[in-house]
């Protein structure tokens, strides 16, 4: 059965504020599709990945996230997981004193865990063949996985280990919000290849970014356009193209003509 994440209706804020983040986004990505959501500073790109991977620090306060027909807002944020979202962060986190190795074997122990409370997890030389596997399909360097978890990685090196995550857990729809921030060129080629390796029949992809540089790489089947907290506009990879050309402000205009109507 092909996954399908459905987002309707989605009204957002920080938590205790009322403003709104998101005013009534609706956007539906299907397993083995990818979607881009380009949109200026401050339309609410990151709120809308942050909201479905359940970070506290913002309120739903309209609106429904659906993943196979079940609402992923009253699931917690490993449960998100299970069910098969994935989140690559804009800015990852480092973690002293946890390798990248013990970190990816204790995700995969705490699914086997919560699928059975008898579970004893991967054995180790299982998943040790899988990691390097994963990693030579990646083009990874087997030492990475020896390493602590982002501590002292650079950009480059920081968005290859989320993809690496990507690749070991699997996940059935992917969110990478803005995964090419910070990198130069190579380093976004790259990134960009382990993330086309990956999509496929098997995982859908939702990209955000603000450029039209990381498209170059990672082809996009659907483009949208998120303004002021909606998604104003949307169509194939030729939408991204004409953003880089004429930039946000004909958005902008069109939004507010729309207003007045």
């Amino acid at each position: 059965m092909t996954a399908t994440l459905q987002i309707k209706n989605l009204h957002v804020s920080v938590e205790g504020d009322d403003e709104l983040i998101l005013r009534g986004v609706d956007l539906t990505v299907k397993q083995g599709e990818i979607h881009a959501l380009m949109g200026p500073n401050g339309s609410g790109k990151s709120t809308l990945a942050n909201i479905l991977m359940g970070n506290p620090a913002y309120d739903v306060r309209e609106g429904a996230v659906l993943l196979d027909g079940e609402n992923v807002l009253d699931m917690e944020p490993d449960e998100r997981s299970r069910a098969g979202l994935f989140l690559a962060f804009q800015y990852p986190v480092a973690i002293p004193g946890v390798t990248l190795a013990n970190f990816l074997r204790h995700a995969i122990n705490a699914r086997m865990k919560a699928d059975d409370p008898e579970s004893k997890g991967i054995p180790i030389p299982r998943f040790a063949r899988m990691m390097r596997q994963k990693m030579t399909d990646l083009h990874i360097d087997h030492s990475f996985a020896g390493r602590y978890l982002n501590e002292g990685f650079s950009g480059g090196e920081k968005k290859r280990a989320e993809v690496l995550q990507m690749a070991v857990l699997e996940p059935r729809i992917a969110v990478l919000d803005e995964t090419d921030s910070g990198l130069d060129i190579d380093a976004l080629r790259i990134v960009a290849d382990g993330v086309n390796a990956l999509t496929g029949p098997d995982m859908g992809a939702l990209v955000i970014t603000h450029y039209q540089r990381m498209l170059n790489h990672i082809k996009p089947d659907y483009v949208h356009v998120l303004y002021d907290g909606r998604i104003v506009e949307s169509g194939g990879p030729e939408l991204a193209l004409e953003l880089e050309e004429k930039g946000y402000e004909w958005i902008r205009e069109k939004h507010l003509a729309l207003a007045e109507v």
